[in-house]
């Protein structure tokens, strides 16, 4: 039997996801690269439990209590903190006993015990250094996972929703419309986007993660709508699409159920970049003073605090690393799945 043949047989029926499965995991750094991914989200997931100054569970006066786990009830408004809670310094209660996090701050709590910069340096007691005020650099950044993964995802979303309707529309009913989402694209394109963001937080005077991602979002579609609508103009000439027309399906659901999951495929590998840019485009206007509110800990705002103290190393080592860390792994997942979906290593 050939080696054509065996191929053939070994691979004769496997649908297009697995081939893409099987693909992605013969690449080494893509497979790392995801578990990297996967380990941030944990980390972003868990950050009240791995960082804290309140204890996971605790007895106090006879009392079991959870307050980190409570903490949310009291942040939605369902219930409120005692009269001996509400202003105390959770670490110097009398307890029974307790179980802190791992990291016994949380990146508000300010250690007002370091003076000189030889004590805000990385130690036992702060194992990446404090800032400038006292704030626990390693709480910071496991806190900070929270934001970074949350503007890269909700802005990329907001860019996809918008990018992928424009695009499919332009592409599939072609002429007129056509000619004025692609010259939009262009008029968008033209404005020099990260310029354009500073200037509104800057008119705004304080920016927030809501602003950050809605900005990003309404500015970032470009790309995605005129990659898909390159992909509509290939598929919706295809049989199945006129199969489609021909039995009488509204040009929504021909759009959005036949066309659309076709050819959405290869945009989707754009998100994995476009994560990339929303995160960096965060930390960029955070070091520059344009980010966030200065009581919101990000992995750039722990950057912006280097300039104001240059023998501060560890400001701009730790959080320089997992910014460079974050945007590696996605950039190697986007490689990748682009070598996964390319139809012409199929066997």
């Amino acid at each position: 039997m050939s080696a054509n043949t065996t191929i053939s047989q070994d691979y004769t029926g496997e649908s297009y996801g697995a081939f893409v499965r099987r693909q992605f995991r013969k690449s080494t750094f893509g497979m790392i690269s995801l578990w990297v991914v996967g380990t941030i989200v944990a980390i972003a997931l868990l950050a009240d439990v791995l960082a804290n100054d309140k204890p996971i569970v605790a007895s106090y006066n006879n009392d079991v209590m959870f307050p980190i786990f409570k903490q949310y009830a009291v942040d939605l408004g369902w219930t409120t903190w005692g009269p001996e809670f509400s202003t105390v310094d959770w670490r110097e209660l009398d307890y029974t006993w307790s179980v802190f996090p791992p990291v016994p701050y949380a990146p508000g709590t300010t250690d007002k015990s370091l003076i000189s910069l030889a004590d805000r340096a990385p130690s036992a007691q702060h194992w990446l250094g404090t800032d400038g005020i006292g704030r626990d650099v390693l709480s910071g950044l496991i806190h900070g996972s929270r934001y970074a993964l949350a503007i890269g995802i909700v802005a990329m979303s907001i860019a996809l929703a918008i990018g992928l309707v424009l695009g499919a529309v332009a592409g599939y009913f072609g002429g007129l419309t056509d000619i004025i989402i692609s010259r939009l694209i262009e008029v968008v394109i033209t404005f020099p986007t990260f310029f354009l963001i500073i200037t509104i937080v800057a008119m705004l005077q304080q920016g927030s993660i809501e602003l950050l991602m809605l900005l990003i979002g309404l500015t970032g579609w470009t790309p995605i709508a005129r990659f898909m609508r390159g992909e509509v103009l290939r598929v919706r000439n295809l049989e199945y699409v006129s199969a489609a027309t021909a039995l009488g399906y509204s040009t929504p659901r021909v759009i959005f159920r036949h066309v659309l999951p076709n050819a959405i495929a290869p945009v989707l590998i754009y998100a994995a970049f476009g994560i990339v840019s929303a995160i960096l485009f965060e930390s960029a206007l955070s070091f520059l003073g344009f980010g966030v509110p200065p009581t919101v800990v990000t992995w750039g705002s722990v950057l912006y605090k280097a300039r104001e103290s240059t023998y501060s190393w560890w400001l701009a080592v730790f959080p320089g690393l997992m910014i460079f860390i974050t945007v590696s792994a996605f950039n190697f997942i986007g490689d990748a799945l682009r070598d996964a979906t390319d139809p012409r290593l199929r066997s």
